[in-house]
């Protein structure tokens, strides 16, 4: 997936969830933030951020600007992360359709429904393959690392366990089911659950393997005016402190 309009900037201060102050030149900026997620570890002071430019394009928009992208300062230089949530199912939705994500137990072409209702949750995605055999996959965005190990959540999510819990009903019912992280970076060794910010959704992850229910990690190539599903990342489900 691609940005049709990226401008460089330097992070200042996030006053709330949904906004943030930069400085785009040497003016600052009020830009709306495109991840309601905690994000600490990456929208410090000084840091240098990519914002998507609506300019010619604001229709009912109040803020020209939304912050999609930002460099992390790593031990060997810089890390490259897409800060975007819509941006894991758009680059999701490509990869399965081209084949650059495969889903274990699926087979040739998968026709693909977003948004589709379950029970009493609605996942990312409904999937049939070529044999008819029927899926449900939800998709999650990870920005948080930590010497190379990405980790979800980054702040506490019991929607998320809904979400993961429904999908044992799902996989026990008969159909396929898979929890998708997509993870907005690359270069990393492995993918784990968060245990230390919620237990809890690590506990169901580790539920829903042990029921047939599919975890998959997969980074992606990011620059900052696009992100692409790049390779599988092996998921540790015994988190360790790191």
């Amino acid at each position: 997936m691609r940005y049709e309009k990226i401008v460089k900037a330097e992070f200042i201060e996030r006053p709330n969830r949904f906004i943030a102050v930069c400085r785009v030149k040497k003016e600052k900026v009020t830009v709306h933030v495109k991840n309601t997620g905690r994000c600490r570890e990456l929208l410090v002071p000084g840091a240098t951020v990519y914002l998507e430019d609506y300019n010619s394009r604001m229709g009912t928009r109040k803020l020209r600007y939304s912050l999609i992208g930002v460099e992390k300062k790593i031990d060997v230089g810089t890390l490259m992360v897409n800060m975007d949530s819509q941006a894991p199912n758009k680059a999701a939705a490509e990869a399965l359709s081209d084949g650059t994500i495969k889903l274990p137990g699926m087979e040739g072409h998968l026709y693909l429904k977003p948004e589709k209702t379950f029970k009493d949750s609605r996942f990312d995605f409904y999937a049939e393959d070529e044999t008819g055999r029927k899926a449900y996959i939800e998709v999650k965005g990870v920005t948080l690392e930590n010497n190379g190990v990405s980790s979800f959540p980054d702040a506490p999510t019991e929607r998320g366990v809904k979400h993961v819990k429904e999908l044992i009903r799902a996989s026990a019912e008969g159909f396929k089911a898979y929890v998708l992280f997509i993870i907005q970076m690359d270069g990393m060794k492995e993918f784990r659950p968060n245990d230390e910010t919620h237990r809890q959704f690590g506990d169901a992850l580790r539920e829903a393997s042990e029921a047939g229910v599919e975890i998959l990690a997969y980074e992606c190539q990011v620059g900052a005016d696009y992100m692409t599903v790049k390779k599988s990342v092996p998921v540790n489900f015994f988190y360790e402190t790191i």
